[in-house]
């Protein structure tokens, strides 16, 4: 076997190569779909062997076990140059400044009631005004539903029910919707006995939509009218539809919200039995999913979950203004603690920023000064799918055990959700998946730790890059060797600015005229 290491000049990225036998050719040629074809036998090699080696892509994946649907994946084609189209940035829903007009400061206090008891009262100001469109298509681009994970360089990572508690103060423990089709007509009767309309009234509304919808702007007008009446309870079902709708459940419509969520609202005071957290999570999930596809042009959901999960674990990326210091707030749900400043990054200047991050660059465990407001609960650790309505996916915190402060070890395969048919028992006796997730793992001794093979495994499993360096660069797969890093958050972001500018200014550390840089970068790391 031959060994070698190269580093770059510009990144300070050390790579470890191994070619697994001179007798080889090391570069295999890639056929019109992309994929490279198995690799050229050894001497004496049986053809039975090549057969069960599999084919991959260049960058990776080159084990395509995992990633079963990256042939139709935007990263795929990011790296050959094709983007989805003009423009390169996903069209995101966020309804940000429109909620802030329509939530009041103040409801009446018979509506407060509900409203608190429900579950979903911090929805009511977590909205980002906007969002940046360009940094959330980078990390979009970095999804794959068959893990349920961002693929960064140096792993995976993902929204976490424990995200979604602390960025959004939502219930997670709780139980699941179950599907029920909604037909035209029954969205019209379920507007009469729950919306306090007319027969007529619904009838035209349901039409003009052309489907089983509602427009929040028409709900937000019945709330506006039942509330002036003092009819409490249709000024809620309205108001808590038009909220959810504007949020966790914002499709790719942008005005409207399905009619059968109107369901969840028939009784008040029993919709806070749901688990609203994985609620949020699965239609991100959703769209996610859709996103990550090339074909897809849109994203769904609720991009404020997603813009401010990545200010608070990746603070060297994007731009994004702060409302208070986490050490000073008084219990407000995290999201809040964001406001939007607008980026002067593109979605092709942000990947190869992304393709460069080292675990050093991440804050693993942003939530730590806000257990006071939302005890970790270890459902977050459940292992299994999630459901909301007709919708399943799968839920894998074994894919980022860093983030709970866990050593991360190679996953198990991915759960087949088709498979799935006991979901609402698994997420009740939760405990025993949870102690399959931990029982392999340890306690990590510092917030970036994995297991020896990790690394390798996910170099030969996933697609670390979305940029290219080199298109004609040699096939075998490269693993990464990262430096030590600090630990502290604030050394780590320290680390990182002199490093990104020690990279812009291509500097080496021969250079007279950087070493103090180069010093201070040193000094950064040892801390």
């Amino acid at each position: 076997m031959y060994t070698g290491t190269l580093k770059s000049k510009s990144s300070g990225l050390k790579i470890v190569y191994r070619n697994t036998s001179l007798k080889c050719s090391v570069v295999r040629r890639r056929g019109a779909d992309g994929r490279i074809p198995v690799r050229t036998l050894d001497r004496g090699a049986s053809s039975s062997a090549a057969a069960a080696e599999p084919t991959g892509y260049p960058g990776g994946s080159y084990d395509t076990s995992l990633l079963v649907k990256y042939e139709h994946h935007v990263a795929r084609h990011i790296w050959f140059g094709e983007e989805r189209g003009p423009k390169k940035e996903l069209k995101v829903a966020g309804h940000g400044l429109k909620l802030n007009s329509r939530v009041p400061l103040a409801l009446p206090p018979q509506m407060e009631s509900w409203v608190s008891r429900s579950g979903l009262a911090s929805l009511q100001r977590t909205s980002l005004n906007k969002i940046d469109t360009n940094l959330v298509s980078a990390f979009v681009e970095r999804w794959h539903l068959e893990t349920s994970s961002f693929h960064m360089p140096f792993g995976e990572m993902s929204i976490t029910l424990d995200d979604v508690a602390c960025l959004l103060h939502l219930p997670i423990r709780g139980i699941f919707w179950s599907p029920q089709d909604v037909t035209e007509e029954l969205a019209v009767e379920l507007a009469v006995d729950y919306l306090g309309v007319s027969q007529s009234q619904a009838q035209s509304h349901v039409r003009s939509c052309r489907g089983s919808y509602y427009k929040l702007e028409w709900l937000y007008d019945i709330f506006v009218h039942h509330r002036a009446a003092s009819s409490w309870a249709y000024a809620t079902r309205a108001y808590l539809l038009m909220l959810v709708g504007s949020t966790i459940f914002a499709d790719k419509t942008f005005t409207l919200v399905e009619a059968r969520y109107l369901l969840l609202f028939r009784d008040l005071d029993g919709c806070s039995g749901y688990s609203w957290g994985a609620a949020a999570l699965v239609t991100l999930y959703r769209y996610l999913g859709d996103a990550s596809m090339y074909s897809c042009k849109q994203l769904g959901g609720y991009p404020t979950l997603l813009q401010c999960w990545i200010h608070e674990y990746f603070p060297t990326v994007g731009k994004r203004g702060e409302n208070w210091n986490p050490a000073g707030n008084c219990g407000l749900p995290r999201a809040m603690r964001w406001s939007y400043r607008q980026g002067v990054l593109k979605v092709d200047d942000l990947r190869p920023i992304l393709d460069e991050l080292t675990p050093t660059d991440v804050i693993w465990r942003p939530f730590e000064d806000h257990r006071a407001w939302r005890v970790f609960d270890e459902i977050c650790l459940y292992m299994g799918c999630l459901k909301w309505g007709e919708t399943v996916v799968p839920y894998l915190p074994d894919r980022c055990l860093r983030q709970f402060g866990y050593r991360q070890y190679v996953p198990s395969p991915p759960l087949d959700c088709m498979m799935a048919t006991d979901i609402d028992v698994d997420w009740i006796s939760y405990h025993q998946s949870v102690v399959d997730v931990i029982g392999s793992s340890s306690v990590a001794t510092t917030p970036s730790e994995v297991v020896d093979g990790y690394l390798e495994w996910y170099y030969r499993v996933s697609h670390p890059r979305l940029v290219p360096p080199h298109r004609d660069a040699p096939r075998e797969v490269p693993v990464p060797v990262y430096d030590a890093g600090p630990s502290d958050p604030d050394w780590a972001r320290v680390s990182t600015l002199i490093r990104r500018y020690l990279r812009q200014v291509n500097a080496e550390e021969e250079d007279p005229q950087f070493s103090d840089l180069f010093e201070a970068l040193h000094i950064s790391r040892s801390h």
